[in-house]
């Protein structure tokens, strides 16, 4: 379905230059990353209250340039969409040249590589959940790139980046089932895909549609999906749902912790936020096109919207009271909970649905 290798190499061509350092800088830096991100695991469990389950591997942490995190994530995406694929073939009965016949492999292949290197200058880490059973990956060029172009003190900002991708690595490590549940979230989502070729063109016309909008500077109500906007089945739009609660509530977790630590440990904590949220704001006719197709402003919105859950709950119950939601599947906030924190206090700690 997708030529992974191709999009390895167009991805590697299409990506910019990291930003100018020296060889003594470069080591630098990733020493210190290192160090940062295990000093950030002992404030992140202290504030969260949560540990990693007992027996649990610890954790890879790779600090990477580009082209390591396009290779990290071309070997990720490729082992979740072929077993994707081979689900769609088995319970579909979908033959394998239909699918590439509909889409083609080096098409997509470059595609993707396209997207990847869009990706490959922006993305500070990630914690890869499939693919590697558990690895945490900090992109030094792009932590580097950022602190200089904010202007913010680089020990503080590595920290803080370190306190975010530490507190996604602590939530799978001390949570097991979660990695579990999103799994069997995915292979729901394959037993209700029923998308024919033709379906499928109509609705990458759609897209292109809104892509064009977004190219003309008619941004419309940005609340365009993007790619998601494929997903039209009401059993799959249930999944994603339930997807993206889950995944505001990881994301909304992890900056209600970044800036939850204080002063005491990150300095300028409050300078780094505002700065940050300034970049996020400034964008180029490039990222918005792209981020129209990837629909990556609905997913900042939904983010959002975790991090207000997580701070309305904790305001509620305190962390304690929060950690609740980590006790099983029946706990994990459901979409319209997610702007109405007070519903779940209500519904999963039984007390009254109050506003603060």
């Amino acid at each position: 379905m997708v030529d992974w290798d191709l999009a390895g190499r167009t991805a590697r061509r299409l990506m910019s230059s990291g930003p100018e350092t020296t060889r003594d800088e470069a080591a630098a830096v990733v020493r210190e990353l290192h160090e940062a991100a295990a000093v950030a695991v002992a404030h992140v469990e202290a504030l969260t209250g949560l540990h990693p389950a007992p027996g649990g591997r610890v954790p890879e942490v790779a600090v990477v340039d580009r082209p390591g995190w396009v290779d990290a994530n071309t070997s990720g995406m490729a082992a979740l969409i072929n077993t994707l694929v081979d689900a769609l073939t088995e319970q579909q009965g979908v033959r394998p040249g239909a699918i590439a016949t509909a889409i083609g492999s080096r098409a997509t292949g470059v595609q993707a590589g396209g997207l990847l290197a869009f990706l490959s200058s922006r993305v500070l880490g990630q914690y890869e959940i499939f693919g590697t059973g558990g690895r945490l990956l900090l992109v030094a060029p792009n932590i580097v790139a950022t602190e200089r172009k904010l202007g913010v003190d680089p020990s503080d900002f590595r920290l803080w980046v370190c306190l975010h991708e530490v507190t996604h690595q602590l939530q799978f490590t001390a949570v097991p089932w979660l990695h579990d549940y999103l799994e069997a979230e995915i292979g729901r989502f394959v037993e209700a895909t029923d998308l024919t070729p033709e379906v499928l063109r109509q609705r990458l016309q759609d897209v292109l549609r809104s892509v064009i909008d977004a190219i003309r500077g008619r941004d419309g109500d940005g609340e365009s999906e993007g790619l998601l906007a494929l997903v039209r089945d009401p059993a799959q739009r249930e999944v994603l749902d339930r997807v993206t609660a889950v995944m505001s509530l990881v994301e909304g977790h992890a900056e209600y912790v970044m800036d939850g630590v204080g002063p005491d440990v990150v300095p300028t904590v409050r300078t780094l936020r505002k700065r940050f949220a300034q970049r996020r704001k400034g964008r180029g006719p490039l990222d918005r096109v792209l981020r129209r197709l990837l629909g990556l402003e609905q997913k900042m919105k939904q983010y959002a919207d975790g991090r207000t859950f997580v701070g309305g709950v904790i305001d509620r119950a305190g962390m304690e009271g929060f950690n609740r939601v980590w006790e099983g599947p029946e706990n994990l906030p459901r979409i319209e909970e997610l702007t109405a924190p007070e519903l779940w206090v209500e519904r999963v700690l039984g007390r009254p649905a109050i506003t603060a």
